[in-house]
């Protein structure tokens, strides 16, 4: 595969994951049992370990190192706090107003990790 398709794959997966974690933060909040649904419990990991994938291959094809690029080490250090977030707001929360907020603030982090990812700048404007 080429940069590009890698990259269009990696999109593509960016929207989709974004859209189930939406979708199940509803579901959360409105019929919490929907989410030990199969398909609310495998898909996301399915499409996250595409998503995941495809940035590895566009790092490798792309010749690209973490390293030399500060907004993508930016972006790394942002999906690891997203990730936990997640767990809390999808799994781990204890209340429903804790499970509410660690969602709005998981989906603060993906903004700001979208923004990063569009402007390739750690503070992006």
């Amino acid at each position: 595969m080429n940069y590009l398709a890698f990259k269009h794959l990696h999109l593509a997966c960016v929207g989709l994951s974004a859209t189930l974690f939406l979708v199940r933060g509803l579901l959360m909040l409105g019929r919490p049992e929907a989410l030990r649904a199969r398909w609310a419990r495998v898909l996301p990991h399915v499409v996250d370990t595409v998503l995941l994938s495809a940035a590895i291959g566009m790092l490798v094809v792309g010749r690209i190192h973490p390293l030399d690029a500060p907004w993508l080490l930016a972006k790394i250090g942002a999906l690891l706090v997203y990730i936990g977030l997640g767990t809390v707001a999808l799994k781990r929360g204890r209340t429903r107003g804790v499970r509410l907020g660690a969602w709005l603030a998981a989906l603060a982090v993906l903004l700001y990790i979208v923004a990063v990812a569009m402007t390739k700048q750690v503070w992006p404007l």
